[in-house]
């Protein structure tokens, strides 16, 4: 189902404590409550004060959906894609979550191009939410909020969570860090085999799939990725990425993806990889909570600019970065 505009409400009834709005919420939300759903998407990516209790009840709840993340340059063919491995899904009976990122409007600061305008085919569909999230910014083609997002979804009782990067090119790997399959897409005369190995996504890619395959230099650029293939070193008992030629416009090859794509399920399960996978899933995402509450207090620090004086100290030659920042570290504590 369509996910209604973020912001629509915050979830509060009547007299009830923030611990039953919340856990009202939730309840709601797994239900398949569309509209709850989207205002706790929302929550993360607005960073609401409630944002915190939410992510602690959904906790236990968390760690059951499987996440393919679809990355790829522009034009490859991405939310078409998304699209059709929606429908493979449903046609099993599986509820499916999409998180499309895409380029964050100058003006409104929202999602620009919104897959829920390229995916209508799955709008009135209630096994399906699709959510556009702006990537506000971020660099490696994901949203900031993507990790919290995933896991709204994930507790949510969604058996499979797509997330389309934002299509930025060379930098958008990070979709990797999330997913426990990652689907890298070319498509025939666009040059994707060259620009792939230039962004390292050779390291990432679990499949490759070559999408418009009913375009010419199909072949050729099969063989570039197979070449390529052939060069990365890898264990006896390592997974080789296959590659996958689709044309997602009319479903073909579609059947031999997602076949692909269990598996490679079957291959994380069978040693351990799914595990630690979501081990450094979980490492990353808390890295960078207190990466972002660190800059929150550097810039919350009481009295005078204490990094505007030290970083005019450094430039000035009369202390060095290390020491300074030293300095600044002991501030917070003090200051806690």
């Amino acid at each position: 189902m369509e996910a209604p505009a973020p912001g629509a409400g915050d979830g509060r009834s009547g007299s009830d404590g923030p611990g039953t709005r919340i856990e009202d919420g939730i309840e709601r939300a797994r239900g398949g409550d569309a509209r709850a759903l989207a205002r706790l998407v929302s929550l993360v990516e607005n960073g609401n004060a409630q944002l915190r209790p939410v992510m602690k009840a959904l906790a236990p709840l968390t760690g059951r959906a499987r996440v393919v993340g679809l990355t790829g340059a522009p034009g490859v063919g991405k939310s078409t894609v998304t699209g059709a491995l929606v429908r493979a899904y449903r046609d099993r009976g599986l509820r499916v979550g999409v998180l499309a990122v895409d380029p964050t409007s100058p003006f409104s600061g929202g999602a620009l191009l919104g897959d829920r305008v390229r995916m209508q085919d799955h709008a009135t569909d209630t096994g399906v939410f699709i959510r556009s999230m702006a990537s506000r910014g971020h660099l490696g083609g994901l949203s900031a909020a993507t990790p919290q997002a995933l896991r709204v979804l994930d507790a949510a009782g969604f058996d499979v969570v797509l997330i389309e990067t934002v299509g930025v090119g060379q930098a958008e790997v990070e979709v990797a860090s999330l997913a426990d399959t990652t689907l890298v897409l070319v498509a025939p005369g666009m040059g994707d085999s060259i620009q792939a190995a230039k962004a390292g996504i050779l390291e990432v890619a679990d499949i490759y799939v070559v999408n418009k395959a009913d375009r010419p230099g199909v072949q050729e650029t099969v063989r570039d990725l197979r070449t390529m293939i052939a060069m990365a070193q890898r264990g006896e008992n390592d997974w080789k990425p296959p590659i996958v030629t689709t044309t997602a416009m009319t479903g073909e090859g579609v059947d031999e993806l997602t076949r692909r794509l269990d598996a490679h399920g079957a291959w994380l399960d069978s040693c351990g990889e799914r595990d630690r996978r979501r081990r450094e899933r979980a490492r990353e995402e808390i890295a960078a909570i207190a990466l972002a509450e660190l800059r929150r207090r550097l810039g919350a620090l009481p009295g005078d600019d204490r990094l505007g004086e030290l970083a005019g100290r450094v430039a000035a030659g009369q202390l060095d970065p290390y020491t300074a920042a030293d300095e600044l570290i002991a501030g917070i504590r003090s200051a806690s």
